[in-house]
């Protein structure tokens, strides 16, 4: 159902509603990073899944597993990348000294293949776990150049992320 209304400041918009009941679809997505920083356009693994869950009005959410990798939408112009890497490195730098780098006094969540990676989870910091964005008509709601990016801030290996799809 579409509904129109003048709202307050005199601007038209449009409601639409959905009378159905509301469904979840889940995808668990692999995929494997060849270099950090690494930017991984994924934005068509989202749009797959939106057209595999049939889900035309809601939301789309997609979730990185990882505590040094990241999700974020930008734009796909290589520059941009290499600037967006840079930053990152000013931000945190890898060879900064970093407390959880110090394996000599860390004693909380090591594994044996532990590596020095204090500056990945820094810049996890700015960067977030994940990224929503609205479907209306069947169409995810990207401007024209924004991408959904998998950002890899450690070092390569196989990697997870989740896309949820919810709505009507």
């Amino acid at each position: 159902m579409i509904r129109q209304q003048v709202n307050q400041n005199g601007l038209l918009t449009h409601m639409r509603t959905a009378e159905s009941p509301m469904r979840i679809c889940n995808f668990q997505i692999s995929l494997e990073t060849t270099n950090a920083p690494e930017f991984i356009d994924i934005t068509d693994q989202v749009l797959d899944s939106i057209v595999e869950s049939n889900i035309t009005m809601g939301n789309v959410l997609v979730y990185s597993k990882h505590t040094t990798a990241a999700i974020k939408i930008n734009e796909m112009e290589p520059l941009l990348l290499e600037d967006l890497a840079r930053t990152l490195e000013h931000i945190a730098p890898r060879d900064a000294d970093y407390r959880h780098n110090d394996f000599t006094v860390r004693t909380v969540n090591m594994n044996e293949d532990e590596c020095p990676n204090g500056h990945a989870h820094c810049q996890h910091l700015t960067l977030g776990t994940s990224e929503t964005v609205p479907i209306i008509d069947g169409a995810v709601q990207l401007g024209t150049y924004q991408r959904v990016f998998f950002i890899e801030l450690d070092h390569p290996r196989q990697r997870e992320f989740l896309i949820q799809v919810m709505g009507y």
